[in-house]
């Protein structure tokens, strides 16, 4: 890929994230819930964690093995959350990872981006299989999944030490014949 890609849809625009979106970025990865209910976010979240996450978009992109976009609410562009593939070319699968500001949670904007990124990654990727996790404590990002035509395919009991507690990964993913069947 030359060109890093954007991909528009009814209300939204995902695309590559910028230094401009630093202040947006903390202000919303600094909420603890967004922390509580993602992996890999950590509290309290600085301008350096924002500084990390977008070398690591760029890093990841040249590199073939990320794609991190910024979603952005259409027609301002202003940056609302964020929407990965970590891609596995071996296997040609990803994950998707997501999370949205608070601000802007039960407004469907989640689902809508994690629909585009499952098109993008079938239709313009040729990935055979996507995959999503979320802490059984967040099961709104699970609702997310399910919208979206995934299905639950197995628990990891107490997999995640954060917070000084255990819990559950819930496993989700979806295959290229079964998104295929969904489009029909």
């Amino acid at each position: 890929m030359q060109k890093f890609p954007t991909i528009k849809t009814e209300r939204l625009v995902l695309s590559q994230l910028s230094a401009a979106d630093i202040p947006r970025i903390v202000t919303y990865a600094a909420e603890k819930e967004i922390s509580q209910y993602t992996l890999n976010i950590p509290f309290p979240y600085t301008e350096q964690d924002a500084i990390f996450w977008i070398n690591q978009s760029n890093q990841g992109f040249k590199n073939g093995t990320q794609l991190i976009f910024a979603i952005r609410l259409q027609p301002e562009l202003d940056f609302i959350g964020g929407i990965g593939l970590t891609l596995s070319e071996n296997y040609h699968r990803a994950e998707i990872g997501y999370w949205v500001g608070k601000p802007f949670w039960n407004r469907g904007y989640t689902s809508e981006a994690v629909e585009a990124i499952i098109g993008y990654g079938f239709q313009n990727l040729q990935l055979n299989k996507l995959m999503a996790t979320h802490l059984d404590k967040n099961p709104a990002s699970g609702r997310v999944m399910l919208k979206n035509g995934m299905v639950q395919e197995g628990t990891l009991r107490e997999h995640i030490f954060k917070d000084g507690a255990y819990f559950d990964l819930i496993h989700y993913g979806l295959t290229r014949k079964a998104f295929e069947k969904l489009s029909e």
